[in-house]
């Protein structure tokens, strides 16, 4: 099964209170969480996020993004396969975004490819 950290506050958004050097020990924290996730070969993908960014609504209404309060905004992405919401559960307490009081959500991602709309979008493009 596939699950999504989706990453909110953490360092990025504690402004200019933080040395380059404790970006780098900061840093670091994550490279090694993110190979220790590889070597588990559970790791699939993951990115930070910009913190500015665009919201379309219904109609085509455009608005600047994503919240008003850094600690909300989704400061990135890291998708794992694990087995279980327990085991994602598990692999997300050892993330190093707890150490500025930033958050994990996990999510499971429902449809895993060629299922849902993938399978739907491959229909679509052989029918044309």
């Amino acid at each position: 099964m596939g699950f999504v950290f989706l990453f909110r506050g953490g360092l990025l958004h504690q402004g200019d209170d933080i040395s380059p050097e404790q970006m780098q020990q900061h840093m670091a924290k994550w490279q090694h969480w993110v190979a220790d996730m590889t070597r588990q070969e559970i790791y699939i993908s993951g990115e930070p996020l910009h913190d500015t960014g665009k919201i379309v609504s219904s109609g085509g209404v455009v608005s600047d993004g994503p919240f008003p309060e850094a600690k909300e905004m989704v400061a990135g992405y890291i998708a794992i396969n694990v087995a279980t919401m327990a085991e994602a559960t598990e692999v997300a307490k050892d993330c190093p975004i707890y150490e500025y009081d930033g958050t994990v959500e996990v999510r499971e991602i429902l449809a895993e490819h060629g299922d849902g709309i993938d399978a739907g979008v491959e229909q679509e493009l052989a029918a044309s």
